[in-house]
């Protein structure tokens, strides 16, 4: 990860609210006097929804990392072009993979979506108008899937809005990946070329917009679960 990534600290903006006491009003001599107020015994229901508009879920227990071997997957670029369907609940994020571009980057993600190695894995890091991170198994940001895969991005790259890349330590090679990735939410993120390409958002943005507002605490991690609940690989056309 950048040392802009792994040093910015976010403050949690806390929203302070009052509660005012009403006044006792008497009643006037030679009137009825009015019953007192009954409070309702109906249970209040639990919302479904937080602010950020993502259905509530619990988080799920970290998983155990560092136990896959390298894929052997290759998705060759003269075949259909392939897309990865990420459901949330806060929605549905749809990325187009650069298989043209990164092809040993975006194949190894694709194998990790088709063993199911994303499901129920958390966005488990947020920094507000930059990106939003996800895909390590302990949920913390030190996991990964138990190999590397080292494949410089174009030099021409830019991470602008909605492009998806791998995260990695500061001290890691140029386009060392694992399963951690992110999801550019800056006009620019200003970063250089050092974080293996994987592709682009083509559906989803809202979504994105979504988890990139949930609050978060001094470390950036969202204080409600941010929950990739299944990740797909589809053909989208020859």
């Amino acid at each position: 990860m950048s040392a802009r990534l792994t040093m910015l600290a976010l403050a949690v903006a806390l929203l302070a609210t009052g509660c005012g006491g009403g006044k006792g009003l008497g009643t006037p001599f030679g009137k009825r006097a009015t019953a007192p107020a009954v409070a309702s015994t109906e249970p209040v229901a639990a919302p479904t929804v937080d602010a950020a508009g993502c259905r509530i879920v619990r988080a799920p227990k970290p998983r155990r990392a560092g136990h896959l071997g390298k894929p052997t997957l290759r998705l060759g670029a003269h075949r259909k072009r392939r897309q990865v369907a990420l459901d949330t609940n806060c929605g549905r994020i749809v990325i187009a993979l650069a298989i043209r571009r990164a092809p040993r980057t975006a194949s190894s993600f694709a194998s990790l979506v088709r063993k199911r190695f994303y499901d129920r894995l958390t966005f488990h890091r947020i920094v507000a108008d930059f990106v939003v991170q996800g895909g390590d198994p302990l949920g913390v940001g030190r996991g990964g899937p138990g190999y590397r895969v080292v494949e410089r991005p174009p030099r021409s790259v830019r991470y602008t809005r909605g492009l998806v890349a791998m995260a990695k330590a500061a001290v890691d090679p140029a386009g060392t990946s694992g399963s951690q990735f992110f999801i550019v939410t800056a006009r620019n993120a200003g970063l250089p070329p050092d974080y293996a390409l994987i592709g682009r958002v083509t559906r989803g943005m809202g979504t994105v917009e979504k988890i990139a507002a949930e609050p978060v605490n001094r470390q950036g991690r969202p204080l409600n679960a941010v929950v990739i609940e299944k990740a797909t690989l589809r053909s989208i056309g020859d």
